[in-house]
């Protein structure tokens, strides 16, 4: 099939209808009328997640994030970007097709990105959605034993948490990348991907600290954007296999890029 073909059978799978404006879920480089040698599904398109998509014989690579390191994925202002040149030949070079899924992974229902969330962090919800303020319950723990549970199932190296790690927590709110949900009085503890420190509709962090000045459990813990959402993309491997066949399909992650 060609990666043309293989777009109108996630579309036709999808279960929702389809944004034709949309600017995110579109083709970012390559040939979609060409034929696909193997899938490569990855959160970020990294050049390292082409080389090795590249190196496995996987010539269509769907991100759920931009390839030119911006939303929009706009090239004008590039052109004499030497990075930008590397990248761009390395793709073309290898005839490798990259498309784009974000909007309409969170318009499905379920949104494989939060379920891969929420399993991460230790709840099961196989029909989460992106309709925000479902609080779930977890056994009591404290902030601090949760969120370094978090991190030990995870293997994660840079959650960031905010609040008394001796609070004790039960109440959770779940939110990926940068859909960090805000904490409400019904909530313990909101996790996301991002989240502004100040300046935003509501800040989390400021909440938190003044709750933590008053004795109240309350807390944040911040994921990062790439790893809260990164298993949505191996949950679209598995799920695109359910209708594309006669092409391997492989998950390729970007990994975390902070480091501490």
């Amino acid at each position: 099939m060609t990666a043309r073909e293989i777009i109108q059978k996630v579309r036709d799978n999808l279960g929702v209808p389809f944004n034709e404006q949309t600017y995110r879920d579109t083709f970012k480089i390559g040939n979609p009328d060409a034929q696909v040698t193997g899938i490569a599904t990855t959160m970020m398109v990294t050049l390292d997640v082409l080389r090795r998509a590249h190196a496995a014989g996987l010539n269509f690579v769907i991100s759920h994030e931009d390839t030119w390191w911006n939303d929009r994925d706009d090239t004008k202002d590039l052109q004499q970007n030497p990075l930008y040149k590397l990248k761009r030949d390395f793709c073309l070079t290898n005839n490798l097709i990259v498309w784009r899924f974000h909007d309409h992974q969170h318009a499905r229902k379920p949104d494989q990105s939060i379920v891969a969330e929420l399993r991460a962090v230790g709840i099961i919800d196989e029909n989460a959605a992106m309709s925000g303020g479902k609080v779930y319950t977890v056994p009591e723990t404290t902030l601090g034993a949760f969120a370094s549970e978090i991190k030990k199932r995870t293997g994660w190296k840079a959650i960031r948490v905010v609040g008394d790690p001796k609070a004790k927590i039960s109440k959770v709110l779940v939110g990926p990348g940068y859909a960090s949900p805000r904490l409400t009085p019904e909530a313990d503890v909101a996790i996301g991907g991002e989240s502004p420190e100040a300046d935003g509709a509501f800040d989390n962090p400021e909440y938190v600290m003044d709750a933590a000045t008053l004795g109240v459990p309350k807390g944040q813990i911040i994921l990062g954007h790439v790893v809260s959402e990164e298993g949505g993309m191996e949950e679209f491997a598995k799920w695109i296999k359910t209708f594309v066949s006669g092409v391997p399909v492989q998950f390729v992650p970007a990994g975390e890029p902070f480091w501490t």
